[in-house]
């Protein structure tokens, strides 16, 4: 069934697990996703960000999430990620999205508050849910304390930034990045600002850029061809505490894209006289279902639909 991301965070958040929001880009990373919600009988978020839906087109994605919504035994959402302006996110919600992200992190904090402001009264009135964000991820470790603190998420300005608006959820940057390349060093989330953040903010808290790289996986695809030399992750152990420090739901993108690359890479380079794509990307699905499997019992969804 299709809810809205309210209905699948407020329960994770009161009962300290954290729901998975996997990005897909095709008709196998959406089966690889429900498929493992069902199997894990995990609720689960079916994210789409702008470029997926330029790639793939705003209709056909949307009817395919509804198709596999109705036919699904766990409730899940229909989320935009990362929408950058009020035209993307109307859209969305006219096409059937149940949540939408308006990040408005690049702007002015007053400018953020207004932008976001007018997607809450919209999102609202349609019965959607809105994330939010606040605070930067920029791929990068900063050199300085004053570089990570002008990007790094402020509590105060949390707790006010939700207030004014009345968003559903916030994501936070703690020290997380997007990609495959997140640290150069060892990871160094703010854990001490995550557990400030969840005392100024009643609402979910959302991580972004929380990729694992497992380490099996970059291994494989690049025994296979490519090139991931440095590719690192954010480690278990580490968002574990995460959620036990507030954190609901958890985006997931860059480790399905290397599944799905790995997968590709062996099977072409095992099987070479195979030119079915069903079966060459059939091998994608399964290795990206086997993911998000795993990241759901990580994140303690497994079990709660």
């Amino acid at each position: 069934m299709l809810v809205t991301n309210n209905d699948l965070l407020l329960p994770a958040m009161r009962e300290a697990y954290a729901v998975g929001a996997f990005n897909i880009n095709n008709l196998e990373s959406l089966l690889a996703v429900v498929e493992a919600a069902v199997e894990e009988r995990s609720p689960v978020i079916v994210a789409v960000t702008p470029s997926s839906i330029r790639y793939a087109g705003l209709p056909y994605v949307a009817g395919l999430v509804k198709t596999a919504a109705e036919r699904s035994s766990v409730p899940m959402s229909l989320h935009l990620d990362h929408g950058k302006d009020f035209e993307t996110v109307t859209n969305c919600i006219s096409a059937g999205f149940t949540s939408v992200m308006i990040d408005g992190s690049h702007l002015r904090f007053e400018e953020n508050i207004a932008l976001t402001k007018r997607v809450v009264d919209l999102a609202h009135s349609k019965g959607v849910s809105v994330e939010a964000e606040l605070g930067r991820l920029t791929g990068v470790e900063e050199s300085t304390v004053e570089q990570r603190e002008a990007v790094l998420t402020d509590p105060d300005a949390a707790g006010e930034f939700v207030e004014r608006t009345g968003v559903d959820s916030l994501a936070v940057a703690i020290g997380t990045s997007h990609g495959a390349y997140k640290f150069k060093g060892e990871p160094k989330l703010d854990f001490e600002r995550l557990r400030l953040i969840r005392e100024k903010v009643k609402v979910p808290l959302v991580l972004h850029g929380a990729s694992s790289v497992p380490q099996w996986i970059v291994e494989k695809a690049v025994k296979y061809g490519a090139e991931l030399t440095g590719a690192k992750g954010i480690p278990e152990e580490h968002i574990r505490k995460a959620v036990s420090l507030g954190i609901s739901k958890i985006n997931i993108d860059t480790d399905l894209r290397l599944a799905f690359t790995a997968a590709i890479r062996e099977f072409l380079t095992e099987s070479p006289k195979v030119f079915d794509p069903r079966k060459i990307l059939g091998s994608a699905r399964e290795a990206m279902k086997e993911v998000v499997k795993a990241k759901m019992r990580l994140f303690g969804s497994s079990g709660k639909a």
